[in-house]
């Protein structure tokens, strides 16, 4: 029996080490017949779409001749496809290794794949005619000394020198596109790996059909139009939910079944369906591939999908979802749930923008959930969903469970920080009473610089607003302001300033004078021209009144 082909993404190894293959080169047919000059081809995680690139990188690549490795496959069998074969020049670059904590760090690794990619192509464009500013401008970047503005047009510019070396058209392959973008989203620089990519992809693949033949993309999500393919009227997308190139990655269930009787396993068909089966594509069950060989390797039913990549954005979404709790109990129970599928998702504040609809199209579009039945209603698209199988419901039941059971406190702060920035007081009252009653101990709230002691417990609470300057005790106006909350990129956010006060009952104070005091404290000190002068005129005032484990508050 030949080896499984685990970890395995290079299509020439994995043919040439008589490795266990699936044949799986039809893809390149339906690349090629697409009307699509641009693909984009989202697929949920360890699905095989290195190794696809790979094998239409092999397949197409002019300075090969690579015919010999699809010998006995089912492309070498059609005379006009096998017509294709090694004649075009490739641009191929993967961004899956992209995962640095800042724009500046991912910038950098990025440029060096670019830089290798130019480096690829040296000889064959230098030999051909270059002009020396050209020559000047690649050589800069691959020695990564050129600009911004360079490596953000280097494939367009690749694509013309190559298209000119060879007088053929190229074919542009960008693996796990999505990678950086969702590292983005997680690490706080969205904006600007964004702004990138727009750029990048835009000048590469947009009106660029004199110099590219096909480009074809994947990753695991379809980033918005509005976000990375703006104007660009070349592309389609081919989601779970689409019937084209549906039977492309993992595995069918007659190619399940083939294999299982290649390793002697057939008898075991009905568990494997019950494990590792579930998936739909457009109207296909699809089988878990990476799932699929690791048990025909280990004979062992087991969770292997589980742990393969980072689920740091599920995990956020998850602890950010106010309905998921209850929605978990019923998909637990093997029931179903309706909710809208968008198949493009829009990554925008990562502290407070989440809804139910981003969180749900992540878990169908990243392979955890599966639909049993979809309508198109009004141009929504409306999904049955529930758990995939046996395996992806122990990861709801043991790890996302744990999610939520580890953060139901983090929840609710992040949810107080949520209504405190989005001036949505009546509800930030409440959980922060909740907070009061719940944190801070009678002998705290007994103490006799009370205020002092609720004061530094707000702060150490607002710390945890990564995205915003907190001021306390500083100098504004005729006094000074007890805390200013201010948005440290975007001024047109919500600015805050308040003020705490304590009642007192030596003078038989009410809640009702001390929420007044604080009011006219702020509008007498002019607290908020400190805010009008760092350049915020959304400014929200008000005041806050302790009263042992309660609190009020009052708006200016």
């Amino acid at each position: 029996m030949k080896k499984l082909p685990i970890g395995k993404s290079d299509f020439k190894s994995i043919i040439e080490n008589n490795f266990y293959y699936i044949d799986k080169t039809d893809f390149i047919k339906e690349v090629i017949n697409s009307s699509a000059e641009v693909i984009l081809l989202p697929r949920p995680r360890r699905f095989g779409k290195t190794l696809n690139l790979s094998m239409l990188n092999y397949f197409f690549d002019i300075t090969e001749d690579n015919r010999e490795l699809f010998n006995g496959l089912s492309v070498s069998n059609q005379e006009d496809i096998m017509a294709h074969c090694n004649q075009y020049p490739i641009i191929y670059i993967s961004f899956k290794d992209v995962k640095e904590q800042n724009f500046e760090l991912s910038l950098e690794k990025m440029k060096r794949l670019i830089g290798n990619e130019f480096k690829k192509h040296y000889k064959s464009i230098i030999s051909s005619d270059i002009d020396s500013i050209d020559r000047q401008r690649v050589e800069k970047i691959i020695s990564l000394d050129a600009s911004y503005a360079d490596y953000s047009n280097s494939f367009k510019f690749l694509s013309n020198l190559l298209t000119i070396a060879y007088n053929q058209k190229c074919i542009v392959l960008i693996d796990e596109y999505d990678t950086p973008i969702q590292t983005g989203f997680l690490q706080g620089y969205y904006e600007k790996i964004v702004g990138f990519f727009k750029t990048f992809m835009g000048a590469v693949l947009k009106d660029n059909d004199r110099y590219i033949y096909k480009a074809v993309l994947t990753g695991i999500l379809r980033i918005s139009k509005e976000s990375i393919f703006s104007d660009l009227n070349n592309i389609k997308v081919y989601t779970l939910l689409n019937s084209e190139f549906s039977d492309k990655f993992g595995f069918t269930k007659d190619e399940t079944q083939k294999m299982l009787s290649d390793y002697n396993l057939s008898n075991q068909f009905k568990e494997v369906n019950r494990w590792y089966n579930g998936y739909t594509i457009g109207n296909r069950a699809i089988f878990n591939p990476w799932s699929l060989l690791n048990y025909v390797d280990s004979k062992e039913f087991d969770v292997y999908w589980a742990n393969t990549s980072s689920n740091g954005i599920i995990r956020t979404l998850v602890e950010n979802s106010d309905v998921f709790q209850k929605d978990l109990k019923i998909l637990l129970k093997g029931e179903s749930i309706t909710k809208v599928i968008n198949p493009n998702i829009t990554f925008k504040d990562r502290d407070f923008n989440f809804n139910e609809e981003m969180l749900y199209s992540f878990l169908f579009f990243s392979g955890y959930l599966k639909y049993t039945q979809k309508k198109f209603i009004d141009g929504e698209h409306i999904c049955k969903l529930k758990i995939v199988n046996k395996e992806c419901y122990y990861i709801f039941r043991k790890i996302i469970s744990n999610w939520i059971e580890d953060s139901f406190s983090n929840h609710k702060l992040r949810l107080l920080l949520k209504s405190l920035v989005s001036g949505e007081l009546p509800l930030f009252e409440r959980i922060f009473s909740e907070f009061v009653r719940d944190t801070l101990s009678f002998y705290d709230t007994s103490k006799k610089n009370i205020e002092s002691v609720y004061h530094a417990f707000f702060l150490g609470l607002l710390l945890n607003l990564g995205d915003y300057e907190v001021i306390s005790n500083q100098e504004a106006g005729y006094g000074r302001v007890d805390i200013i909350l201010l948005h440290k990129r975007d001024k047109n956010r919500l600015a805050i300033v308040m003020e705490l006060k304590t009642i007192d009952e030596y003078f038989d104070e009410t809640k009702e004078i001390a929420l007044q005091s604080a009011v006219e404290q702020i509008k007498e000190k002019e607290y908020i021209s400190l805010v009008k002068k760092r350049g915020y005129s959304n400014i929200l005032s008000f005041g806050v009144v302790f009263d042992g484990k309660r609190v009020w508050i009052k708006t200016v």
